[in-house]
């Protein structure tokens, strides 16, 4: 059964850039993700670049060593399943679009990551996801699930509310906060005095827009701070990025559509067809 989205929500999200939605996932539900989590860092699943395990380490010394999951719904049916989770795909379908006057409710899945966060490690800079998943709408949308309580301490999100309204992509630099943060710049030159912090719990859901600045610091308690991030966008915008390692002329750039993508519902390009995903995935480490 798929969660019922209002419209005083919708309305939330299109002004402030985020919405978030108690308890969308099942406590069973996010179990699952977690233990397929832990078969990727234990090389389960083929990976690109395999992590050398000291001999009888636990599964939490497991997912220590690694930062993220790039893209794991490429080999990973649970993964896949939660990429187009009715719940999800509800919400997506409401929101994605909503600031366009004739948007027809179209969305499609197109990335994926798994996020561990152990105690001690940093969180990120400043950032906006539409940086490295152009849009032709402004239609991207990050689904950011609890797989742990996400708390000030542990170093869940903040967000700029209003930051994604102007479509205006921000200049980035080094932070030169290593402490505090991974090796990616920040975006930087606009007022951060109105940042919201936003706790979420665990099977919770976090949606936010792609030119909404967020950030995230290090993860100062005892306990994991692990999600799943998944990105959606319009079904109507093309894909205009590259994943799977061809050239993209200047000239074809306006044309190019990346099919290895997840449609939800309806797909306004289905007769192009789609790609299949590599076959196996990148795992990024905390040495960055």
């Amino acid at each position: 059964m798929s969660f019922e989205i209002t419209e005083g929500q919708v309305r939330s999200y299109v002004d402030d850039g985020y919405l978030l939605v108690e308890d969308l996932l099942s406590l069973e539900e996010v179990e699952e993700i977690r233990a397929d989590a832990v078969k990727f860092v234990r090389s389960e699943y083929p990976t690109l670049n395999s992590m050398t395990l000291p001999e009888n380490a636990t599964d939490e010394q497991a997912l220590e060593t690694v930062l993220a999951v790039h893209f794991p719904h490429w080999v990973s049916p649970v993964a896949k399943k939660y990429i187009a989770h009715p719940s999800l795909a509800s919400v997506v379908c409401a929101i994605a679009g909503a600031h366009l006057a004739h948007w027809d409710q179209t969305a499609k899945g197109i990335q994926s990551m798994l996020f561990m966060k152990p105690p001690g490690k940093p969180g990120q800079a400043w950032h906006q996801d539409e940086r490295f998943i152009p849009t032709r709408d402004r239609s991207l949308v990050g689904a950011w699930i609890a797989l742990d309580d996400a708390t000030k301490a542990n170093g869940c999100m903040r967000v700029l509310p209003g930051s994604h309204r102007r479509g205006y992509m921000w200049p980035t630099r080094d932070h030169g906060r290593p402490e505090e943060f991974d090796f990616a710049d920040e975006s930087h030159g606009f007022d951060e005095s109105k940042e919201v912090v936003v706790e979420v719990k665990t099977g919770s859901v976090l949606f936010f827009n792609g030119y909404l600045l967020h950030r995230s610091l290090r993860n100062a308690s005892s306990r994991f701070r692990r999600a799943l991030v998944n990105h959606y966008v319009s079904g109507n915008t093309l894909l205009p990025w590259n994943t799977m390692g061809e050239s993209v002329s200047s000239l074809s750039v306006g044309t190019y559509d990346n099919r290895t993508v997840v449609p939800l519902g309806k797909d306004p390009y289905a007769d192009r067809g789609y790609t299949d995903p590599p076959e196996a995935v990148f795992l990024r480490p905390y040495s960055g």
